[in-house]
């Protein structure tokens, strides 16, 4: 191994969760994955850090990942048009690109985590300021966010790991 290789990234990626199944050993570019692999459960960065893209020439939702173990798990989410779980309830285990037009919900407003890392929005299609969210239970968005509350329009799932 010469010294160029040492300073490379290394991540391998498997077909199944718990880093079962085929593998696929990267340690650069790679605009399609297809090739090598016909879906991807879970991967391990061994060294380095890589952006990784879940569609192919580098597009689609993406993940920043250093050193460490990445699964993805279950997730699910309950989500509340009031404060203190109030009002009509939802319950998602999938990304959410407009609440409104899923739901025609405003926005929600409080939301219990079940299962899972995710992202919220406050706008629709992943837009406008964020907040991270672990599993617990969330009463009230009103004193969350710099400007006095905030609403969130969208919703996105967000890879475990393990470091």
């Amino acid at each position: 191994m010469s010294a160029t290789d040492m300073n490379r990234g290394r991540i391998v990626f498997y077909e199944e969760r718990n880093f079962q199944g085929r593998s696929w050993d990267c340690s650069g570019d790679c605009a399609d994955m297809s090739s090598y692999m016909n879906r991807c459960h879970s991967c391990r960065v061994e060294r380095g850090c890589f952006m990784v893209y879940d569609r192919t020439n580098y597009m689609g939702n993406q993940y920043f990942m250093r050193r460490g173990e990445y699964h993805r798990g279950s997730y699910r989410i309950r989500i509340y048009e009031r404060e203190n779980f109030g009002g009509q309830m939802y319950e998602l285990m999938d990304d959410c690109d407009n609440i409104m037009d899923r739901y025609r919900m405003n926005s929600f407003m409080s939301c219990n985590v079940m299962d899972g890392h995710w992202l919220m929005y406050e706008q629709p299609m992943y837009r406008g300021r964020q907040m991270y969210m672990r599993p617990g239970e969330y009463r009230n968005f009103t004193n969350m966010g710099s400007s006095g509350g905030m609403r969130f329009m969208s919703m996105r799932r967000i890879m475990d790991s393990y470091y």
